[in-house]
């Protein structure tokens, strides 16, 4: 059973608090009562279980250890009934390998007896978010496969639900396709998809930068060479046109081919056929070619450095992939998708990202668009030191230009300590007085950041009564 989690937006969540011993249940119930949820309790692991088989909730806080059964034996139950259900295990009698084996069944968070109930309302709100995100993202991602079936295309915006739809349209085809978009917004993935929804799918993908070779290789790389054609040619070489032969080519960076290789590529098209360098003899081939380009062909084609015949020839139908910072309704499912693979690639225990954060990246214009920000996941995964990914694990270009964020100007006349001062001043209001944040965003440790605050006499309120 699967459903839509509650919006992290001030919406009550439904919480299932489970203890054997009733009066700790109704103190946990009670805490979380107090700040807005709705809790049911449940005092054995068949009451839980009958509860969550009839009703929906967002979040399970279980005891390890119930009179009737294990706990772990819930988290499993609860993981059937809904994959997205957060679970928060409190005990007084776990040890550190219950601790790991209840994480490694899904839950999130991990607490021991006698519990902060302060501290346990804000695990619980961060359980909730990670919750709403990951499922907000299979939602959107279902939504995507359901109705165009193009598995790793990820967006929900207008703009990305029109795209796929040509994409579905054309896959089928044998038409050539010139994918344009600015460095960074994952050409060659829209290529990839085409290809693995067309007929030819069963065959090779093949790719190639123009961008990144000379007229000689790229010459030889397309089409190929016959031994002894060029120095250095020492046996026979079949190019990429061969090789992709009843497959998919994909030509990255087209706007970037030299003329005289404009000209032979142009003849391929046309005539089904290459002419290995070298050679005389004509090689058939069958292959469906899609282009990319971050430049403006058109303008090329006036200044005299693209072929138009050329240009009719590979752009049959253009799909036009619009920048991250245009699509930023795309970003919290892109945040999402990058965090759970990196998590895993690293393996890093992130449940989620802070709205905060969230925030910052919706808001950054992203120059070098989804490679850019897929870039910026990795760094905050592999550094983070905590569970869930704050305003101080972002990379310092994304922050630096925010609204609150600390500055360094420095006024002629300025000595070291004052200059000092005044950034431990700004970054601990930056980070709303959290000294472990202050201090890694500081690059110090925190010893000494207490010392320096202690050194320079800083009120309460100009460290943001750290707590």
């Amino acid at each position: 059973m699967q459903r839509e989690g509650a919006p992290r937006d001030g919406t009550p969540a439904k919480i299932l608090v489970v203890d054997d011993q009733s009066a700790h249940a109704e103190i946990l119930a009670e805490a979380l009562i107090s700040v807005g949820h709705r809790c049911i309790v449940a005092t054995s692991a068949e009451e839980a279980k009958d509860r969550l088989r009839k009703e929906s909730v967002d979040i399970v806080i279980t005891d390890l250890v119930l009179g009737d059964r294990d706990g772990l034996d819930l988290i499993r139950e609860a993981q059937s009934i809904d994959p997205f259900i957060a679970v928060v295990v409190v005990t007084g009698h776990g040890t550190v390998e219950t601790a790991v084996e209840a994480m490694q069944l899904g839950a999130v968070d991990y607490l021991r007896k006698p519990v902060d109930l302060a501290g346990l309302r804000i695990r619980v709100e961060r359980a909730l978010e990670g919750a709403a995100l990951r499922r907000r993202a299979d939602e959107l991602e279902r939504t995507i496969d359901d109705r165009f079936g193009f598995e790793g295309i990820i967006g929900s915006s207008h703009g990305m639900h029109a795209i796929v739809q040509k994409m579905q349209q054309v896959a089928p085809t044998d038409a050539s396709i010139l994918i344009l978009g600015e460095s960074g917004t994952g050409k060659e993935l829209f290529a990839k998809a085409i290809h693995a929804n067309s007929r030819r799918k069963g065959n090779v993908f093949v790719p190639l930068n123009c961008a990144a070779l000379g007229e000689g290789v790229l010459e030889s790389e397309l089409f190929g060479h016959e031994r002894g054609a060029f120095t250095g040619a020492t046996s026979l070489r079949k190019g990429r046109f061969e090789h992709a032969d009843m497959g998919t080519l994909f030509l990255d960076e087209v706007g970037d081919i030299p003329a005289s290789v404009q000209v032979k590529l142009l003849r391929v098209l046309e005539e089904g056929e290459v002419v290995r360098m070298g050679s005389n003899d004509p090689v058939s081939t069958d292959v469906r070619l899609i282009c990319a380009t971050h430049r403006n062909l058109r303008e090329r084609i006036e200044q005299e450095m693209f072929r138009e015949d050329l240009f009719y020839r590979i752009n049959v139908v253009t799909i036009e992939i619009p920048p991250l910072r245009d699509r930023t309704v795309d970003i919290p499912l892109l945040v999402s998708h990058f965090l759970e693979d990196y998590s895993r690639i690293h393996d890093k225990s992130i449940e989620g990202i802070s709205r905060e954060a969230l925030r910052v990246l919706t808001t950054y214009r992203w120059p070098g668009n989804v490679r850019e920000l897929k870039n910026a996941i990795e760094n905050m995964v592999v550094t983070s030191q905590g569970t869930v990914l704050e305003v101080v694990d972002l990379p310092g270009h994304i922050y630096a230009g925010q609204p609150n964020a600390p500055t360094h100007a420095v006024a002629v006349g300025t000595t070291i300590q004052e200059m000092e001062r005044d950034l431990i001043c700004s970054t601990l209001e930056f980070v709303q007085g959290n000294r472990r944040k202050a201090a890694k965003s500081l690059g110090i440790g925190e010893r000494t950041l207490y010392r320096k605050i202690q050194e320079y006499g800083l009120r309460p309120s100009e460290e943001e009564a750290a707590k």
